[in-house]
């Protein structure tokens, strides 16, 4: 018996809460925006049926506060809240809250969401449903010498991985025990730093693998499917930078063997509504488990866009108790897409950040182009969030044809007032091994190298 939800909460801020609450609306459900007393003129707070500030421009105190959250949600009479990606979206505190509240979270339950939160717990869980797993520490590493004798029996290099969050925070690559040292220290100052939590555990280090995804849905009547994988190699400092769908780099069979993997790991753990799995593939199509991701991810309008299925509107469906709308042998994958995310950095001086007004914005479009944006002429670039701008997307039949309608996007697309990194990422649309599909995880940091030589 499906319970339709009438008005959601959208607890996030910038593209993905202009993304959700645009979803909303071609549904028939109420939204409301949540807001900082910084995103008061945010385009999210114009376009929701309503909104409400909950706090001030620091994140601990507003978008991160869980108490405001549930508060503005009771406040407005929200019977649902969707946590969007990043903040609390894997907060399992938080999805507990909501249940406490009788506040539907749109996502897995709070239970799925901490076991998978913990990487060396999902780990084990992984190993214990078959699924291979990258050779490791077997649990928290609390100590220099235990990282040694650790790092010793698996082999150098190793990953130094932080046990809570990501994006590359208290992530350390050490090739030798000479590096060991500041390199545990550091890691273990930055994940508490960042997550509050300074646990760390070991890995074997992978060199120069394939970064792939799997996106599953599952309802709550224990149907499980995929829509396909995404290939997310190229990265800076382990935080995605362009992503595909699908991996043409990767054999059939090799992704076959994924989605399998990613089926019965999704039905081992219980998990329900939208997720994704990561995976290392190695040279040698040696395939590992890295992570599950209990949120809806920054790429999946890629998925969507050889699907032609709307993510988030599968996850209200599932959230509301409604069973799958789609069988797997309904999914089927239709050209490429790609995905350059948008940030407001100076790429010609290290990436650092860049804030200001947008005094001149020109968006790109034409055949085979999605734009997933909150900016506008006039809006204030702030210090206190993420650097993301924008997400613009290319789709066509071929790789090549999507590579070819990202150059034309990236040439039209215009941000005056903040630097940003359009024309790093015009560099790699021109690569020859990019266009060759002949990289790893490593490229960036290679032709970073070779450049600087």
């Amino acid at each position: 018996m499906s319970k339709n939800i009438k008005k959601v909460l959208v607890a996030n801020r910038g593209e993905i809460a202009v993304r959700v609450i645009r979803t909303l609306k071609d549904m028939g459900i109420k939204s409301v925006a949540i807001f900082s007393e910084a995103d008061r003129e945010s385009l999210h707070t114009r376009i929701a049926d309503e909104c409400i500030c909950i706090g001030p421009k620091n994140v601990k105190d507003s978008y991160l506060n869980k108490v405001q959250v549930i508060n503005a949600a009771i406040v407005t009479g929200a019977d649902a809240i969707h946590p969007g990606f990043g903040f609390l979206s894997e907060n399992s505190s938080f999805a507990k809250l909501c249940e406490i509240y009788n506040i539907k979270f749109i996502g897995p339950n709070s239970k799925v969401i901490e076991l998978m939160g913990n990487k060396d717990i999902s780990k084990k869980m992984m190993q214990n449903a078959g699924i291979s797993i990258i050779p490791g520490s077997d649990g928290i590493v609390d100590s220099v010498d235990l990282a040694k004798k650790i790092s010793k029996n698996i082999g150098y290099p190793i990953i130094i991985k932080a046990r809570s969050g990501g994006g590359g925070k208290g992530m350390r690559i050490v090739h030798s025990e000479n590096e060991m040292d500041n390199n545990f220290k550091s890691a273990e100052k930055e994940a508490e730093n960042a997550f509050g939590d300074g646990g760390l555990y070991i890995e074997k280090y992978i060199v120069e693998p394939r970064h792939i995804e799997v996106q599953i849905m599952a309802d709550e009547f224990g149907n499980v499917i995929h829509l396909g994988g995404r290939d997310c190699s190229i990265q800076k400092n382990h935080q995605k930078v362009i992503e595909e769908a699908p991996p043409t780099a990767v054999s059939k069979e090799i992704m076959n063997k994924l989605y399998d993997m990613s089926i019965r790991a999704t039905r081992y753990v219980g998990y329900t509504n939208v997720g994704t799995i990561e995976y290392l593939v190695s040279k040698n199509d040696e395939v590992f488990f890295m992570e599950m991701n209990t949120r809806i991810q920054v790429e999946h309008p890629v998925t969507e866009m050889v699907t032609g299925i709307d993510i988030v509107k599968e996850q209200i469906n599932i959230a509301s108790q409604k069973r799958l709308s789609y069988t797997q042998e309904d999914i089927k994958i239709d050209g490429c897409a790609i995905e350059c995310r948008i940030n407001a950095y100076d790429s010609d001086r290290d990436f650092i950040p860049s804030i200001g007004k947008i005094r001149g914005l020109n968006i790109p479009g034409g055949y085979g182009v999605r734009v997933d944006s909150s900016i506008y002429q006039g809006y204030d670039v702030l210090p206190f969030y993420d650097s993301m701008l924008a997400k613009v997307i290319s789709f066509a039949k071929t790789r090549e044809e999507a590579i070819k309608i990202m150059r034309r996007v990236l040439d039209e697309f215009v941000v005056e007032g903040v630097k940003t990194n359009i024309k790093f990422n015009k560099m790699i649309m021109n690569d020859f091994d990019y266009i060759q599909n002949n990289y790893s995880t490593s490229f960036l940091e290679d032709k970073m190298r070779t450049e600087g030589e």
